[in-house]
């Protein structure tokens, strides 16, 4: 992509994928020559849950829920088709392939190559990953494809809405169908851990700030502060999550492509829905790109908390959201592009 078409993304998040990559082999690094330290940071748990991961997730999610406008949603009635795409795309339709993509490929085509333990583990990292659509970096994808600001705004802050009422529901109904018995308790504390609290943390912040020094103070002098720590504390859980997959890692280096492939083919399978609906509704570029792109991708940072708060930081379950972070950003930059590409097909009117 040309520097102008990527002027709207950091260069943390440009080479995320590569930052994983390097977080990956330092953490197997950690893991095999200083096994005393995972095994410290092992110690440092509270209901299941390492309180170093936890904090270091709080850093990843806070900042992005500061961005979140909660009060754009009294826009909400002047043009609710593109909304109405997001919410069936995200949630009657995105956990649902991804359940069944994830199975037929784990258990199925792949099952000469991972034992049955592993394919429901994998399955259920691949659940926690459907389960979550994105609502930090799409505001990335949005800029880059040129979408309506206001609206991706809307689309992101009902999509949080409805997270914290259908998240636990559907992954606790999914895993149950895969036979993974999950106690609803956990699953409840991590989502009360991993987005009610930031959540209202961040709206506390940001009507505080806003109040206090203005819109134009917040958005484009105390935000622009936190923009690496997200990224910072996304790539230092992942050194400490790979020091303690390391061996899962070396015995079974093939895996991490093996989980790929299922997470991509949904990625495209819901762009292409959420896009395409868009186009047949003859909505404007400028929404149906940002519909598309929040189904596409995920909000991996809940899904790496709860897939560790609910089986551990040493799991192939929290492996399976981590390859949901190696892959997501090549991935959606490829979206971008083909979006950009196919803007002259949409509708030229107003959102």
């Amino acid at each position: 992509m040309s520097k102008e078409k990527l002027e709207g993304i950091s260069f943390f998040e440009r080479h995320l994928s590569v930052w994983v990559v390097l977080c990956m082999v330092l953490g197997v690094a950690i893991g095999q020559f200083f096994p005393a330290i995972p095994e410290f940071l092992a110690r440092f748990e509270f209901a299941n849950v390492s309180i170093p991961i936890a904090i270091l997730i709080w850093l990843m999610i806070y900042p992005m829920m500061m961005k979140v406008d909660f009060a754009s949603i009294k826009n909400v009635g002047k043009n609710p088709q593109g909304l109405y795409v997001t919410w069936v795309v995200n949630w009657l339709v995105k956990p649902f392939t991804m359940f069944a993509i994830a199975y037929v490929f784990f258990n199925m085509v792949f099952s000469g190559l991972i034992s049955t333990d592993l394919a429901q583990s994998y399955l259920a990292g691949a659940v926690l990953l459907g389960a979550a659509p994105c609502t930090a970096m799409v505001f990335v994808w949005s800029h880059l494809t040129k979408g309506n600001s206001a609206y991706t705004i809307v689309q992101v802050a009902t999509n949080d809405l409805i997270i914290l009422v259908a998240f636990t529901p559907i992954v606790a109904f999914l895993l149950g169908v895969s036979g993974i018995a999950i106690p609803w308790d956990t699953l409840i504390l991590s989502v009360v851990l991993f987005v009610v609290i930031p959540l209202a943390g961040g709206i506390l912040t940001r009507s505080n700030v806003i109040k206090s020094k203005g819109l134009d103070y917040f958005s484009n002098k105390f935000i622009p502060k936190f923009n690496n720590l997200t990224i910072a504390g996304l790539l230092v859980t992942l050194v400490l999550i790979f020091s303690f997959q390391g061996h899962v890692i070396l015995e079974n280096p093939i895996h991490i492509v093996l989980i790929a492939i299922p997470l991509i083919i949904q990625t495209f399978l819901i762009f292409a829905l959420g896009y395409g609906a868009g186009y047949l509704l003859k909505l404007p570029h400028s929404i149906s790109a940002p519909a598309g792109m929040i189904g596409a991708s995920n909000f991996f940072e809940l899904a790496v908390a709860v897939a560790i708060a609910l089986f551990g930081a040493e799991s192939p379950v929290a492996l399976a959201t981590i390859v949901g972070v190696l892959v997501e950003v090549p991935v959606m930059l490829i979206l971008v592009k083909f979006a950009n590409s196919t803007r002259n097909y949409f509708s030229k009117e107003k959102a």
